[in-house]
This record gives C-alpha cells, sequence and structure tokens, in this order.
C-alpha cells in the first residue's frame, strides 16, 4: 500500500469520528489505568460496568489498598481472569504509592515495572491519558492492519512498529482509536463487513464480503 492510499485512509476515518476515544469509562489516569489493566480478554462492557460499582468506592491506589484483593475481587468476578487480575490491582497500586506518591507515571518503562502491565496497557495509557502518540496493537487493530494492507506485520510488535512508521504524523495520536473502533464494529474478525466500510475502495482485502441477503 502507498502512502497515498495510507493517508487517504486515516482522512477518511477522521472525518468520520473526528475526536476518537477509547470506550473505557474513566475520570483520571489511575482510573484508565486499572480500567485497561482488567479488559485483557474481556470486553470494554463488562469493565464498564464493574468499574461503575467500584470507582465510587475506591477510585485511588490508597482506598484499592484498603480494599485489599478480596475486595476488589468481588466487585471484578464477572470479568475474566479476575483473581490474577485483583491480584496485580492491588500490586500495582501499593507501587504506585511507594514509588511515585500515588501517581501513575507517564513513562513507558516505569508503567511496565507495575504488575499486570504490559506493552499494549502501557501505551494505552500513555496516548489516552497523557497525550503521547503510542500505537495499543491488540487484536482487532492487528486484524486490520494486516487485512487492509495498512501495515502488515507477522506478530503485534511489528504491526506497531509498521504503523508508527507508515502513519502520516497528524494522524498518529488517534490512529489507535480510529483502528481499534474500525475493526470492532466493521471490519470484525469472522466477517467483515465490507458493504458498509467507508475504507472499502481502499482496502486490499479480497475477495470482498458481499451484503447479507434478504
Amino acid at each position: 500500500m502507498n502512502a497515498s492510499k495510507r493517508r487517504a485512509i486515516y482522512e477518511t476515518l477522521q472525518s468520520l469520528n473526528p475526536h476518537p476515544t477509547t470506550e473505557l469509562e474513566y475520570s483520571t489516569p489511575f482510573e484508565l489505568l486499572i480500567a485497561v489493566m482488567l479488559s485483557a480478554q474481556a470486553t470494554d462492557v463488562s469493565v464498564n460496568k464493574a468499574m461503575r460499582k467500584m470507582f465510587p468506592v475506591a477510585n485511588t491506589p490508597r482506598q484499592i489498598v484498603a480494599l485489599g484483593e478480596e475486595g476488589v475481587t468481588e466487585y471484578i468476578k464477572t470479568i475474566g481472569l479476575y483473581r490474577t487480575k485483583a491480584k496485580n490491582v492491588v500490586a500495582t497500586c501499593r507501587i504506585l504509592l511507594d514509588r511515585y506518591d500515588g501517581e501513575v507515571p507517564a513513562d513507558r518503562e516505569a508503567l511496565e515495572g507495575l504488575p499486570g502491565v504490559g506493552r499494549k496497557t502501557a501505551n494505552v495509557v500513555l496516548n489516552t491519558a497523557f497525550g503521547q502518540p503510542t500505537i495499543a496493537v491488540d487484536t482487532h487493530i492487528f486484524r486490520v492492519a494486516n487485512r487492509t494492507g495498512l501495515a502488515p506485520g507477522k506478530d503485534v510488535r511489528a504491526v506497531e512498529t509498521a504503523l508508527e512508521k507508515f502513519t502520516p504524523k497528524e494522524f498518529l495520536q488517534d490512529a489507535h482509536h480510529w483502528l481499534i473502533l474500525h475493526g470492532r464494529y466493521v471490519c470484525k474478525a469472522r466477517k467483515p463487513e465490507c458493504w458498509h466500510c467507508a475504507i472499502e475502495p481502499l482496502c486490499e482485502f479480497r475477495p470482498k464480503t458481499p451484503p447479507p441477503t434478504e
């Protein structure tokens, strides 16, 4: 795919959604960090539902440490891998209190040093909470990047590198959100809905999925 096509894809996605953001509900960088940690192998809907109950009770590192693992578990037991996640959330909160005065660091190395925080989670927090032009490659973005020809890669790190290389600078900040939403609602895993895809004329996927018959 050439540079003009890539630019046209981003321009199209921007025209449809000028100010994209995460579907996770949060009001502080800390709330976002916790929500993203919980979202691994879970839906944003399930995380939001749980956090609407937990955050009014505990939405700071100190409050969550006071809840403890069992207390956190009670709020997140509808989310996959909840016991491991509860352990990591409490451990992360202790580190935030001990090393960072209870604040979320705006630094990749520091974030990735927190229990349960990998590169993808760090990228989401850096991008969404701190306005850094990172691209967190999840299953949706990996699929869209490869399927469309936008930034092919054999693994998530290769796709991340390709997206950072090929995405025009002015679109880097929002690219993550545009691509994840496109993968979630249009370029779906089992059957891409090409018949109502705004970037279909620019996409290299073949054969295109026809519209469903009545």
